[in-house]
């Protein structure tokens, strides 16, 4: 029987003490002595974020089908616990065995949110691990960083061993395989990183020194092994349906973000969002085969006892073959009280015959993603929506019993006016007047309309990636001028208007686009006392100021300032698989709003071909019939 790492005493005076006892159902066990390496999975947030993430439970599966493996799990402790373990002096354990975390081999780290970074730091110093890489000796960890933040990894590359760049169930055995070959050469750290550094897809910050100009923009990186390339590729899985998936994910004790089966249906987006960096680095779109998904749905469900289904993805409509695994789902499953669940779902893909099936099992509201009030704008971030389809699509769902929108926009985007502002309070009035258009008798009591503006934030490896970005001033006084819009508007009663904090984007937009001198920053920060900087009610701008004013460092250099079209980006030492001359591409054709075509549409040379795989080499993509050349080669479109 497993001895808890916490006392009794400990765990009943903490806020949901399940978050750290493990043995959920399909946890793994396995007795750490019988294995070669220790692995631990980090999320750096609480137990009921990090547990509904999908990456992690992959890679926690595919790690422990390996018989020379134990992969375990933390999670950021709650700040309650955080303070006893400070106090008490208890080194942070993994849920699996309740062991330290200093005692493994690996930590590995997913980077979801820039604005968990200080959290990175608590996780390393409550494990007793030197929270700078370079002060890391020979029996310390080796720590690794993947996910979506890793693609500019500068910002806490002082952290870091290496960062894994790319999709996790490529390359991790073939980096288990090495370490354990100079485990038994007595091959030293410094030696480990250098072959990881030869492998695609793996950034080591040591081996690179940044060079900046005068103006403090980045000069460029000096290689200082000879091992290291020059620019780190991704990893890409180019074959979802091979790929292993995780069929007994594992079920927590307490409620969860997400407490569902998730079926990843595809991986990318064929729409290319201007301001969308998902959209981005998971190019080129593929798809899951249905009988698999069929398959893993069953065995999800068995192997977990969930009453709901999610299909996920970045654009669920333009999953090929949505229809036929909806009703699938909901033939062999509704009569059993399973749920079906679509998010990421456009406008004017909307199925109402799909729609209205999932609605005779559950009712529930109906998000959108406008993102943009005016037409001029959506053209700018290329959403490839218009009005009319909004308003119609709005309408079907209505008519078909739906009395509650959530709609979703950005403040700040590039070239935006007061129009485009007003924009978002007519097109919620709109929506809402297509809801009184239908009979009195034929409603579902009043219409719930709830606007929510996100601080439109600019991320690396997206056309947007050059654009300045509002300050909190600016941003505030655009979200007083929204509110008294939405007064202005006749159904306003049913309109709902929420909006994102302007401090904390503001932070996210310096993190998201910085260089290598944050980590200090960051690192003075969580000296300081900021933690769970993601969470308003613990989120401390004034200590975050006066650690970039104690540094030197300057928030509008990162933020307020537009980009030269040739600036070298701290991200550039990162290949991403889309080339930064489409980029720029876009970026030009965003200033004259002009829309390009989706990946279905026009092959307009981003580069993921490169992979050979994927939307760049489907029939249905229109380059090839028209050309009657090799599928996938581009074309050049007007810039």
């Amino acid at each position: 029987m497993r001895k808890l790492a916490l006392s009794d005493e400990i765990l009943l005076s903490v806020e949901k003490p399940a978050r750290y006892i493990g043995g959920e159902v399909n946890m793994r066990v396995k007795d750490p002595k019988n294995v070669d390496i220790r692995f631990c999975m980090c999320f750096p947030d609480i137990y009921e974020i990090g547990m509904s993430h999908l990456g992690i439970q992959i890679l926690y599966d595919i790690l422990n089908r390996r018989e020379d493996t134990y992969c375990e799990r933390v999670y950021s402790p709650w700040v309650d616990l955080d303070k006893l373990m400070r106090e008490k002096k208890i080194p942070l354990f993994a849920l699996e065995s309740q062991d330290p975390i200093k005692n493994f081999d690996f930590l590995g780290i997913t980077l979801q949110y820039e604005m968990c970074y200080t959290n990175i730091l608590q996780v390393l110093e409550l494990s007793h691990i030197p929270i700078y890489a370079k002060d890391r000796g020979e029996n310390d960890p080796i720590v690794i960083g993947g996910g979506p933040c890793s693609y500019n990894p500068e910002p806490i590359a002082d952290f870091f061993d290496f960062f894994y760049i790319g999709e996790g169930e490529t390359a991790y055995n073939e980096l288990l395989d090495i370490y354990k070959a100079c485990k038994n050469a007595g091959k030293s750290r410094r030696e480990y990183l250098e072959r990881v550094a030869q492998m695609e897809g793996m950034y080591v910050p040591a081996f690179y020194d940044v060079d900046y100009n005068e103006d403090g923009t980045v000069k460029g990186f000096d290689k200082n092994y000879d091992g290291a390339p020059d620019r780190v590729m991704k990893q890409v899985e180019m074959n979802l349906s091979e790929a292993y998936y995780p069929t007994k994910p594992l079920v927590p004790f307490i409620k969860a973000t997400q407490d569902r089966v998730v079926l990843e249906i595809q991986r990318g987006c064929i729409r290319g969002c201007r301001f969308c960096q998902a959209g981005m680095i998971y190019r080129p779109t593929r798809e899951r085969d249905p009988e698999y998904l069929k398959k893993c749905a069953y065995e999800m469900l068995k192997s977990t006892g969930h009453e709901e289904i999610s299909l996920s993805s970045l654009s669920s409509s333009d999953y090929s073959q949505l229809q036929e695994l909806v009703y699938f789902l909901i033939d062999e499953f509704g009569s059993k009280g399973v749920n079906i669940s679509l998010p990421s779902l456009r406008i004017d893909a909307f199925s109402l015959d799909v729609m209205g099936k999932v609605q005779d099992i559950r009712k529930s509201s109906l998000t959108f993603a406008p993102e943009a009030g005016s037409q001029r704008l959506r053209d700018v971030i290329n959403k490839g929506l218009t009005e009319e389809a909004i308003l119609s699509g709005a309408a079907q769902a209505f008519e078909s019993g739906w009395n509650r929108v959530k709609l979703y926009f950005m403040m700040g985007l590039p070239t935006e006016t007061e129009e485009d502002i007003e924009g978002i309070a007519i097109l919620s009035d709109k929506i809402a007047r297509e809801y009184y258009e239908i009979p009195k008798d034929q409603r579902q009591g009043k219409v719930s309309i709830v606007s929510s503006t996100s601080f439109f934030v600019p991320k690396p490896f997206t056309p947007f990636q050059w654009s300045r970005m509002d300050t909190p001033e600016e941003y505030l006084d655009k979200q007083r001028y929204l509110r008294s819009k939405i007064n202005e508007q006749l159904n306003k009663k049913s309109i709902k208007f929420n909006w994102h904090e302007a401090e904390l984007s503001e932070l996210e937009g310096v993190l998201a686009r910085g260089d290598r001198r944050l980590s200090k920053v960051i690192y003075d920060a969580y000296m300081a006392g900021c933690l769970y900087d993601s969470w308003s009610e613990h989120f401390d701008y004034d200590k975050w100021l006066k650690a970039f004013e104690e540094n030197g460092i300057s928030i509008a250099f990162y933020n307020s300032r537009e980009r030269s079209e040739d600036e070298v980006f701290p991200w550039d030492i990162i290949d991403a698989g889309v080339s930064k001359s489409f980029l720029l591409r876009e970026y030009r054709r965003a200033k004259n709003a002009t829309e390009t075509p989706n990946c279905r549409e026009l092959c307009v040379g981003c580069g993921a071909k490169k992979f050979a795989g994927g939307v760049c080499f489907e029939d249905k993509n229109l380059l090839a019939k028209a050309s009657g050349e090799l599928k996938g080669q581009e074309v050049s479109y007007e810039g």
